[in-house]
């Protein structure tokens, strides 16, 4: 074989190779939010984890996840929507539940 096929080949070898691997790479934040949850959180179940995280899609994208899922992991209740909802508000600027509320209305009577 000539040097020059052998070196297509092989390259040709080698990507294939790698387009499997990528192939197993979770290409949306929720489905890399699953796969931490079920290395991370032992006690929720694979659609537990991969409800959780679309629940909390937007902490997510606010790169929050870490925080998220060490919460789910260290609460004492159930892998429920209001485990994750609980967990996914008291993190980060939403921890102290926001700005107050407006004042009342005047009234113009």
């Amino acid at each position: 074989m000539r040097p020059s096929v052998r070196a297509t080949v092989s390259a040709l070898l080698l990507l294939s190779v790698l387009g499997c691997n990528a192939h197993d790479a979770p290409t949306h934040p929720e489905e890399a939010c699953a796969v931490a949850c079920a290395a991370k959180v032992s006690r929720c179940t694979e659609s537990e984890c991969a409800r959780g995280c679309n629940l909390t899609l937007d902490r997510i994208i606010e790169r929050e996840e870490a925080h998220v899922l060490t919460c789910v992991a260290q609460s004492k209740g159930a892998c429920n929507d209001a485990t994750w909802s609980t967990c996914a508000t008291d993190i980060g600027p939403h921890a102290d539940g926001g700005p107050p509320p407006p004042p009342p209305a005047p009234d113009d009577w």
